[in-house]
């Protein structure tokens, strides 16, 4: 069993100007919770999820604030934090205790195309519930994917600095490698890079407790006036179930279910998949043929929060 320092995705942090269009968009509609408020910051929960908030939403330019990572000890922070130092990377603050809301102990630093990151351990755990059959609310944060104008290099990037592996690759057979699915624990991607024109985020995805849930919800989005971009179908790679909606601030957002774990990593071995052939895509056939429209959709606005650390 492959032990890694980091051991989950924690949350993505966004910064929107249609700030209480977004807050209305994920409390009324996707199914989070309003945990805190703080001036123009406000955390959201996943009711199903002992973590302290998924998503952070603060008023300001469009962009990625930081993706949020967990660690099992304070150990493992500071290990890492000493690896990234003698690798080069450029550190926001060293480990210390967290005042943001949630707490614990841990470092922010850039990635190698600029996005924040943190790991961090020891947050203050919410009270959390069963999430009901037929309830068409979250479970947990999937998974968040994210463009670049370099694939191999930030692929490169998050096994060499982060210890991430790849599950499966995307392909296309005159454009090469299109798209890598990154995991740092069991589940087949906690995180994907997408190769794209600029650096944004690509989509954030929900993890719904089933199927019937993961219909229901979709179903409700769709009643609530939001446009379902792609699907409802379900993935080759990580076969997971999709349903992808277009959100105020024009983010990708998606809910699914049912995404493989992969027990053994010995005995894993990433597969390539032809992204022109439709069931790479779409198992069932179901959804919509993933086509240019839809892949713009995705590309989003340019981050312009790169190589610059969030306020908050």
């Amino acid at each position: 069993m492959t032990v890694r320092k980091i051991s989950h995705l924690r949350y993505l942090g966004i910064a929107m100007p249609n700030f209480e269009e977004e807050a209305e968009f994920f409390t009324k509609h996707w199914g989070l919770s309003e945990v805190h408020r703080e001036n123009d910051t406000l955390w959201l929960g996943v009711d199903g999820s002992p973590e302290p908030f998924q998503i952070r939403i603060r008023k300001g330019e469009k962009r990625i604030d930081l993706i949020g990572f967990g660690a099992a000890s304070k150990e493992d922070v500071d290990a890492l934090h000493a690896e990234l130092v003698g690798k080069g990377v450029q550190i926001v603050h060293e480990p210390k205790d967290l005042t943001q809301f949630g707490g614990g102990y841990g470092f922010r630093f850039f990635d190698i195309d600029g996005r924040t990151l943190e790991v961090s351990t020891g947050v203050e755990l919410k009270e959390s519930r069963k999430i009901g059959e037929r309830e068409p609310v979250p479970v947990k944060l999937s998974h968040v994917v994210v463009n670049t104008s370099n694939l191999a290099a930030t692929t490169q990037w998050y096994i060499d600095h982060l210890d991430f592996a790849i599950s499966d690759t995307l392909t296309h057979p005159h454009m090469g490698e299109m798209m890598h699915f990154m995991r740092c624990n069991p589940a087949h991607h906690s995180m994907a890079i997408v190769q794209g024109p600029h650096h944004s985020l690509h989509h954030v995805s929900f993890e719904m407790r089933g199927i019937e849930e993961w219909m229901r919800g979709s179903g409700k989005i769709l009643r609530a006036g939001y446009r379902m971009v792609w699907g409802p179908g379900r993935h080759n790679a990580g076969d997971n179930t999709f349903a992808y909606f277009i959100d105020p601030a024009g983010n990708t957002v998606e809910y699914t279910t049912e995404l493989h774990t992969i027990e053994d990593e010995d005995a894993w071995h990433p597969s390539k998949f032809d992204i022109t052939q439709v069931s790479t895509q779409d198992q069932w056939g179901t959804a919509n043929l993933m086509s240019e429209f839809v892949a713009r959709e995705s590309f989003n606005d340019v981050d312009k929060g790169l190589f610059v650390a969030p306020p908050v």
